[in-house]
Formats: structure tokens, sequence, C-alpha cells
């Protein structure tokens, strides 16, 4: 543990801001409506160990709803995929109204790499192992 904290005065701030998704009760009641779904989940359990996502930088508050809008279609299907990968029983309607309805979303601008001694990676999960990673710059990796 000594080289994390000798690595603290060394962190670095990473180019991008995140957002972290907590779903909410109609998340929650989708879930439990799944054949094999965990009986006695609680929100509360859902909401503690929420996902991050790296999103472009923003400084600007009015740019929040922009990149929510360039992103949350995908996060909404990487959410729901999480739980459940058959997709005839996701939601039909997965726009931004329903969206805000199902998911709290944090904005967070600042992004600090704590841990210097570890390169960041993209890991492109679902893809061949030893496989190049394609991203489209222009994508943000999405």
């Amino acid at each position: 543990m000594r080289h994390l904290r000798d690595n603290l005065s060394r962190m670095t701030q990473v180019n991008r801001s995140l957002i972290v998704v907590k779903p909410k009760q109609p998340f929650l009641d989708w879930a439990l409506s799944l054949e094999h779904f965990p009986e006695g989940l609680e929100l509360k359990q859902l909401r503690d160990d929420s996902t991050a996502y790296l999103i472009p930088e923003y400084e600007l508050l009015e740019e929040r709803m922009e990149i929510l809008e360039w992103c949350a279609g995908f996060v909404f299907d990487e959410e729901l995929r999480s739980w459940y990968t058959d997709e005839s029983l996701w939601p039909a309607v997965r726009d931004l109204e329903i969206f805000l309805e199902w998911f709290d979303v944090e904005f967070h601008s600042l992004v600090f790499d704590l841990d210097n001694q570890s390169p960041l990676e993209h890991v492109a999960y679902g893809s061949e192992p030893g496989a190049p990673l394609i991203i489209d710059p222009g994508s943000n990796g999405h």
C-alpha cells in the first residue's frame, strides 16, 4: 500500500469528465419483474455501487444536457444489459425522458488519476482476445 500513497503526490488530471448513473424505482421494478432475479433486492443496493461513465470534458453547466442527450441511449442500454441481455424484455421506449425517470445522473467535471503506476487502458468487452480495439475518435469510445 505504500506505493499507492507515494503516487498521490504525482496524480494527474484526465481529459474527461464523468457521470454516475444511479437507478431509481422504475429500474428496480423492471428488474424485479424479470425471471431469476434476486428476491429482496432493494434500491439502496443498486445505488450503492453505481456505474460511472467517462464523458467529454465540459466547463459550463449548460453543456450537461447536450452531453446527456448524446449518451443517454447508450448508457440506458448498457444499464439494462448489465442486468438482463434479452432485449425483448427491455422497455420499448428508451428515450431521454424515460432515462431520466429511471436514473439519477450525477455530473463531475474534474477527474483525477490517483494511480499513475498503472496505465489507463480501454477494454473492449465482448471482443475477441488480442483483437485490436477500434474506437472512432469522434465518439469518445462508444
